[in-house]
């Protein structure tokens, strides 16, 4: 086991996360699987070889996330990756002229505040070893250098994402926390739909190379295939 380590991935029983949760193991890595429905992430992980444990999580409701801190402290007593993968989008076909703002809010809560939770959750863990990878799934729809309309509560939900990463890569500099976003680009998911151009294979990829980049890897960068993109 590479160093006993432990990774939480919020919304893993599908689609890119799913995916995660099969590849990290593989590097002898533990996983905690976090999902909304735990009856569906166990169908999930029954798919998988060993090394995932199956949680609820719902990463709207604090009082979810503070179960599974308390779950992943008596279990384990540490955690060292967090892929901050849970979000929506569900705003297709708004506008920001006349976006319904309790949307944008929903969006709001998964995408920026549901991840913002878990870093808060996971960084005191991390301190403690000394190590932690801090990966936010981004977009290209986040990228303020070529904005352009549509989805309003999708894009300012990860757009602020975007700065969260950047705000915590700056405060834990030289703690041995890594924090990073990751535009996975479009993959064929339930989100993503059938006309994606990306198998979730390929969409993982960067996910799982961000969780574990040696001790002199990045931090606070936006990066799609392992290489660097404009914010």
């Amino acid at each position: 086991m590479e160093n006993g380590r432990v990774a939480l991935v919020s919304g893993g029983n599908r689609g890119i996360g799913l995916e995660v949760c099969r590849q990290l193991p593989e590097r002898g890595i533990t996983v905690v699987m976090g999902s909304r429905d735990g009856e569906q992430g166990r169908a999930a992980a029954a798919g998988l070889l060993g090394g995932v444990i199956v949680r609820q999580l719902d990463v709207g409701d604090p009082e979810s996330v503070e179960r599974l801190s308390r779950s992943i402290e008596e279990e384990f007593g540490r955690l060292d990756i967090l892929v901050n993968n849970a979000g929506i989008s569900n705003d297709e076909g708004q506008r920001g002229v006349d976006a319904d703002l309790d949307r944008v809010k929903e969006a709001l809560e998964a995408n920026l505040f549901g991840a913002w939770r878990l870093c808060e959750m996971a960084i005191p863990f991390m301190r403690r070893s000394g190590y932690g990878r801090i990966v936010n799934v981004s977009t290209g729809l986040a990228a303020l250098e070529d904005m352009g309309g549509g989805s309003p509560g999708y894009r300012v939900s990860k757009t602020a994402l975007n700065a969260l990463t950047r705000i915590l890569a700056s405060e834990l500099r030289g703690s041995g926390i890594l924090v990073n976003a990751v535009n996975p680009g479009w993959v064929q998911t339930d989100m993503g739909g059938s006309g994606a151009t990306r198998s979730v294979e390929e969409g993982a990829e960067a996910l799982v190379w961000a969780a574990t980049l040696p001790n002199s890897g990045p931090t606070g960068g936006f990066f799609q295939d392992r290489r660097p993109v404009p914010w």
